[in-house]
């Protein structure tokens, strides 16, 4: 071989190593990206639950339990979902911002069953804007849930062909969890309807 063939061939590996290392990299952005589009509508979602517990503590006196298990799961899920968006794609974050946003979307499920005894609870205006929002918000976290896992599946797609699974190996690239919820009841949003 001569010299200028030996160049041409270690310049386009060089250019192919570059290629699928930059293309990883923008996978890996792209699924973080689509985490922090979740952390913003759970935050949200997290934001508007102590305003329902307010909302109905003055209707709902002997409900105090339901109420105080809303809020220690929201707190609960609260502090997962920061542990998850410092590191979105790790199995453990993932599985841990899962199981918490199940738990709070039960609780959810209860406040809003144990709402409907509470006639005038669910005739308050302030009590329905926020029932609303919290509808909107639910679709908003599905909708962005859908969005990270779809990146998710793309990047890990991308780490494990050939020839990408070699530089992703080569450079720690590690795959990325999705954000699936595993308890089959908690997998759709609560009924706040009234």
């Amino acid at each position: 071989m001569t010299p200028v063939i030996v160049i041409v061939v270690l310049v386009v590996l060089v250019a192919s190593v570059i290629a699928i290392y930059n293309n990883l990299v923008t996978l890996r952005n792209r699924y973080k990206n689509g985490y922090s589009q979740i952390d913003v509508q759970l935050q949200r979602r997290h934001d508007l639950i102590p305003n329902l517990v307010d909302t109905a503590k003055g209707y709902m006196a002997h409900e105090r339990g339901t109420l105080d298990e809303v809020t220690q799961a929201r707190n609960i899920a609260s502090s997962a979902n920061r542990a998850a968006a410092a590191n979105p794609g790790d199995p453990a974050a993932m599985q841990s911002v899962s199981a918490a946003e199940g738990v709070l979307g039960g609780a959810l499920s209860r406040l809003m069953a144990v709402v409907e005894a509470y006639p005038d609870l669910k005739a308050n205006q302030n009590m329905t804007v926020l029932m609303e929002e919290l509808t909107s918000t639910e679709n908003k976290v599905a909708f962005s849930r859908q969005e990270f896992n779809d990146a998710v599946m793309s990047y890990n797609n991308a780490r494990e062909t050939f020839p990408s699974n070699i530089i992703a190996n080569s450079f720690s690239f590690t795959a990325a969890a999705p954000f699936q919820v595993d308890d089959a009841s908690v997998r759709t949003a609560p009924k706040v309807a009234f």
